[in-house]
């Protein structure tokens, strides 16, 4: 994405471009992209929309031998009631008039709800939902739902709407002018001294063993 030159505010905090060229990829489809010229009130609602995104399973790899996918449907749905309070609180200054070429932040928010969102829970969460209602009652739900012929194929359609919502989400990044929240650190490991005691197993370096108390 390229950028003009960024607005600056007081003590050197920055509030983002004041231009960038948007792309969105929709799965399947292809994708959209335009000049988008953010005013504050998209800056905004693309900070509590980065914000949501980043704090939700719908961004993160789903692995084969973890997560759940009625869980990951349950959080694309739930980007629904949230966009649509995030746009009807900023009112229409998110989503003007363009000219041809343009986007703005109601324009790729709505895209993402209609042509990337919908098709997917529209088909997979009914189908989802008839395949649970038939599990036995003493069947663990992971292992059950893990079974299903259509697993597989369900994940890798989460996985290119997770592509979809991670190329959003650094879009807003950017235009909110706000630092990375979803690929943050981990902690460094600390190098271990001779003569000091390694990791405790489950516990930290020196770490007493589980339910003993530290002295």
């Amino acid at each position: 994405m390229r950028h003009g030159q960024s607005r600056r505010g007081g003590r050197g905090q920055s509030f983002g471009p004041a231009q960038i060229t948007a792309k969105l990829s929709i799965p399947f489809v292809g994708e959209i992209s335009g000049t988008w010229e953010p005013v504050e009130a998209e800056r905004s609602a693309a900070w509590e929309l980065y914000l949501e995104l980043a704090s939700r399973v719908t961004v993160v790899e789903l692995d084969r031998e973890e997560g759940f996918l009625r869980e990951a449907l349950t959080s694309l749905y739930s980007l629904f009631g949230t966009t649509r309070e995030i746009l009807r609180r900023h009112g229409p200054a998110v989503a003007p008039p363009l000219r041809p070429g343009h986007v703005s932040f109601g324009v790729l928010a709505m895209t993402v709800l209609n042509r990337v969102l919908r098709p997917v829970l529209a088909t997979w969460h009914p189908r989802l939902a008839a395949y649970e209602s038939q599990r036995p009652a003493a069947t663990d739900p992971v292992a059950y739902e893990r079974s299903w012929e259509y697993a597989e194929t369900l994940r890798e359609e989460i996985a290119a709407v997770r592509q979809a919502l991670l190329s959003l989400a650094r879009t807003l990044q950017q235009v909110a002018g706000v630092s990375d929240l979803i690929d943050l650190p981990g902690p460094a490991r600390a190098p271990r001294v001779p003569g000091q005691p390694g990791p405790a197993p489950g516990g930290a370096p020196g770490a007493p063993p589980p339910g003993e108390s530290a002295r």
